[in-house]
């Protein structure tokens, strides 16, 4: 039986996730709690292989082993870190889970196309694990594009899509937080102070623990 609480932060390009994984780590740390912060694609040692091969290969992936990808590496990172973590009473943090393989593979790359949702709803099915809460944040693509600029990262291969993607992912995200009220929480953060926002975040996770 989960002893621990899994928490994911959602959201397109540029939103803050990073920002506010940060300060949520120190926030929940500084009271006392038992806290792993995660990402995906990524978070075990092959789902970080598979997270630079998703992100910068060279090599365009079809439609469904793109997906196919993201769910081994979510497959090895719930089975090597995520279900241990929250065997153990922890409290895990994850940048992205299987909201954005919706949003971007289902609804961005397939325009919703009804097979690409079904492939995705019946492999998190066999996954066997969903956020208790998610966080989603949302930001006009302006001052996103502004913030993704202002990073000075290298640019990975869902950055490159163009505009229409980008609005298609926006819609998928609010899509699936309409779908799922009981454990999205959408919030702007297009002109909430990033520690405003941090406090909402914290609020709704510490009204949630015994």
């Amino acid at each position: 039986m989960t002893k621990g609480l899994f928490i994911t932060l959602e959201g397109g390009e540029g939103v803050g996730k990073s920002t506010q994984l940060a300060l949520l780590e120190r926030a929940l740390q500084a009271r006392g709690l038992d806290i792993l912060v995660t990402r995906e694609p990524g978070g075990s040692p092959v789902a970080e292989d598979l997270r630079n091969l998703l992100l910068f290969g060279q090599h365009s992936f079809s439609r469904r082993s793109e997906i196919l990808t993201h769910f081994a590496a979510r497959f090895d990172h719930v089975d090597q870190v995520i279900e241990p973590a929250l065997a153990a009473g922890k409290l895990v943090v994850c940048d992205r889970f299987t909201d954005s393989t919706l949003a971007y593979q289902a609804y961005g790359r397939a325009e919703g196309e009804v097979g690409t949702l079904s492939l995705i709803n019946n492999l998190q099915k066999q996954l066997g694990r969903q956020p208790d809460m998610t966080f989603l944040l949302e930001v006009s693509r302006d001052t996103a594009r502004r913030r993704l600029a202002a990073r000075g990262k290298p640019t990975d291969r869902y950055e490159k899509s163009d505009e229409d993607f980008h609005i298609r992912v926006a819609e998928g995200f609010r899509t699936i937080a309409e779908q799922n009220k009981n454990r999205v929480i959408v919030l702007s953060t297009e002109h909430m102070p990033a520690e405003k926002v941090n406090a909402v975040i914290v609020e709704h996770i510490l009204s949630r623990l015994p």
